[in-house]
């Protein structure tokens, strides 16, 4: 290791998987071919195939989860108000850092970083179950984003470095599978878990899933570090912290801070964001790789994961509130339709896996982008009177959205570039949705904060007990009805937002080539 220009440590180091080196290694500007591999290597690839897609298992199934439980948390610890903080500070630190642990392990090694981050995340979910208050479970769930970022940066690297162009997209269909399934799994589970178990184990149940992964990758996963020089742009990486952090910090926590304070974090923010841009245009190796939004496909792809992750967590964050708070229906419900919208996901995005090589980007696009805006304009006509149908009709509907666009901007980023671009092309989607979702999460949480202030001012401190089965026959039913109802209107106001968010998709997708797919690349796109 040595000391390059502006500081910056330079490491003369760059990761080839063993026995995957004759697919995962050919000339960059050459077409994406297999070559054959022997039967050793081809067991081994399976077993890595297996250990990515479980280790995306868990961020997958982190969230929805977590807010199938968290109305139970709140209940419990209390802290209404920081609600959307729990989210927020999980998205922040694991978008923040998942381009990081990207950058990471092209230097170091996958199999390393991978198990450094996996290793921060399941201490920091184990802390998380112990929280005995709303800070300290915010806290916990900050540094479990910081090791999920290697969760979500690391084996689709790995899945990209194995298989050609061919069958990029089959296999990016099956890791959308994974996620649907995570994402059917864990409203299900989680409402199983708060209503007949403890809400801790929400947290817990990560351990096995994680060791698992790390088993299979320590049995047959396989490296070789090759001599070539890399920059680690430190002071990128610092400035993306600090920009979109101090940003984040005052959009999501204005209602308790005090006005110069917003100033400071909001200047603050522009000025790290700034620096950030202005730095990245000399990096040799940027964190956020600024060149490549100059491909229109690319900037589609990465601004468009952005808008579908705050529709999505108008629904996955939102709607159990609105399930069991202006509906009064019990956990198990709001679970199922959050499942209705997970399996409706996973299979779009197969499905867009077909639609993609038979059509284009842009049809399989603009039937995601439909989607999502007839979803959400459901939820905003959604009404206590309707019942439960309606709510997992308007959540289906985004799933199929979200499993359309998901895929096609993935498999369109990845396809875009060339072997050597691959890996931070790549990082850049993956960092910009749950962005995205970090987004929608604050804003939605001020607005229903900001709605339930408005709406129901006299009876804002008992709202934590509208949650709880128990706590809610202790409310008179004239305060029970005033609450649901600030509730509903408030959350109203939160799908307006993800609607416009789904038509600024729309937007997006119509500009997509015509005629572009993965049987039909096209350079420089």
């Amino acid at each position: 290791m040595s000391r390059g220009k502006g500081g910056q440590c330079t490491v003369e180091h760059v990761l080839i998987p063993a026995p995957f080196a004759a697919v995962s290694s050919p000339e960059p500007d050459l077409p994406d071919q297999a070559q054959p591999l022997s039967a050793d290597a081809a067991l081994r690839r399976r077993w890595v195939t297996a250990a990515c897609m479980i280790a995306i298992f868990m961020p997958a199934v982190e969230s929805t989860l977590v807010a199938t439980a968290m109305p139970t948390i709140v209940s419990d610890l209390g802290g209404f108000g920081l609600y959307g903080w729990v989210f927020s500070a999980y998205l922040l630190t694991s978008a923040i850092t998942t381009p990081i642990y990207g950058r990471l392990a092209d230097i170091y090694g996958r199999k390393r970083v991978f198990f450094a981050g996996t290793g921060l995340f399941l201490l920091s979910s184990v802390a998380c179950g112990f929280a005995w208050g709303m800070v300290p479970l915010v806290i916990f769930r900050t540094l479990q984003g910081m090791g999920a970022g290697a969760l979500l940066a690391i084996p689709f690297t790995i899945v990209g470095d194995l298989y050609d162009r061919n069958e990029r997209a089959r296999m990016q269909g099956w890791l959308s599978g994974v996620w649907g399934i995570a994402s059917i799994c864990g409203p299900l589970l989680g409402a199983f878990i708060v209503q007949y178990l403890s809400w801790p184990l929400v947290f817990w149940i990560n351990l096995p899933i994680g060791l698992a992964a790390v088993a299979l990758f320590s049995l047959y996963f396989d490296e070789r570090l090759e001599t070539r020089r890399h920059e680690v742009d430190y002071p990128g990486a610092a400035l993306l912290v600090l920009g979109i952090g101090a940003s984040m910090i005052a959009l999501v926590q204005w209602r308790n801070l005090t006005g110069e304070t917003i100033v400071f974090l909001l200047v603050t923010g522009a000025i790290g964001l700034a620096a950030l841009t202005a730095h990245e245009r000399r990096a040799k190796e940027p964190i956020v790789p600024f060149r490549l939004w100059h491909r229109p496909v690319i900037a589609i792809g990465d601004f468009g994961g952005l808008t579908i992750g705050m529709v999505l967590m108008g629904v996955t964050a939102f709607l159990p509130i609105y399930v069991q708070g202006a509906m009064g229906l019990g956990p198990m419900v709001a679970g199922m339709v959050i499942g209705a919208q997970s399996m409706s996901w996973s299979l779009a995005g197969i499905a867009a896996g077909w639609v993609m090589v038979r059509t284009s980007y842009r049809t399989a696009g603009v039937i995601g982008a439909l989607s999502l805006t007839v979803g959400t304009a459901m939820l905003i006509a959604l009404d206590p009177a309707r019942g439960a149908l309606w709510a997992i009709s308007g959540a289906c509907i985004v799933g199929i959205g979200m499993g359309f666009c998901n895929t096609t901007f993935l498999v369109s980023v990845q396809m875009s570039v060339g072997w050597n671009e691959r890996g931070v092309a790549t990082s850049s989607v993956l960092f910009m949705r749950p962005l995205g979702q970090m987004v929608g999460a604050a804003l939605g949480g001020a607005i229903l904060n900001l709605g339930i202030q408005r709406y129901a001012p006299e009876a804002a401190a008992t709202v934590d007990r509208l949650f709880d089965p128990g706590l809610r026959k202790g409310l008179g039913a004239a305060d029970v009805a005033h609450l649901s109802e600030a509730i509903a209107q408030s959350l109203h106001e939160v799908y307006i937002i993800g609607c416009l968010a789904a038509l600024v998709t729309l937007a997006m997708v119509l500009k997509l080539p015509a005629g572009l797919s993965p049987a039909r690349p096209a350079n420089n796109t």
